[in-house]
């Protein structure tokens, strides 16, 4: 357990192609159901402090207690994401914390030398955060808060995954103003 942030809860990946992702991680891995959203709704969205338009397509699933998450950059807006893969990696890019709490934890690791370089919002109260500091390819930490919708979204897949049988692996996301 991080002696920050708790838990890790989530392990995000970046892919050159999203689908054939999926179907590796529910045909090989065994990894489902995927909610997959095609353009993630983010807002508010700044790198290095300047707004920008992104566009990421997303797959989310569980295994277990983690959540498995798939990211494709499909325009050339600055992005972690981006620069993870013009420095020639894919797969592990991320670790993400969840919290409750996004204010006073976001305040405590700016307290210990950490430096917001990527944010935005998913949802109402859906603010993230990933910090600049990276030791090796896939140590990023992101901070992402899980009050609202993004949260109980966060549930809905954690439980589809609890008794998935493998069928109906990519299912779209929920429409986040309706849970």
């Amino acid at each position: 357990m991080s002696r920050f942030l708790g838990e890790i809860r989530q392990l995000g990946y970046v892919v050159d192609d999203i689908e054939a992702a999926m179907a590796y991680w529910h045909g090989t891995m065994g990894v489902g159901p995927w909610y997959y959203n095609p353009k993630v709704p983010i807002e508010d969205y700044t790198y290095e402090g300047e707004r920008y338009d992104v566009h990421n397509s997303v797959a989310l699933a569980n295994a277990g207690f983690i959540q498995v998450e798939l990211i494709q950059t499909r325009n050339d807006a600055p992005s972690m994401y981006r620069d993870f893969m013009a420095a020639g990696h894919r797969g592990l890019q991320h670790v993400a914390y969840w919290t409750q709490t996004f204010d006073e934890d976001l305040a405590r690791m700016e307290g210990e030398g950490f430096r917001v370089k990527m944010n935005g919002t998913v949802g109402v109260n859906g603010r993230f955060v990933y910090f600049a500091q990276e030791d090796h390819p896939g140590t990023v930490i992101e901070l992402s808060e899980v009050l609202g919708p993004k949260g109980r979204m966060f549930d809905l897949i954690r439980e589809a995954s609890k008794d998935w049988d493998g069928s109906d692996p990519v299912r779209p996301f929920p429409d986040l103003s309706k849970i």
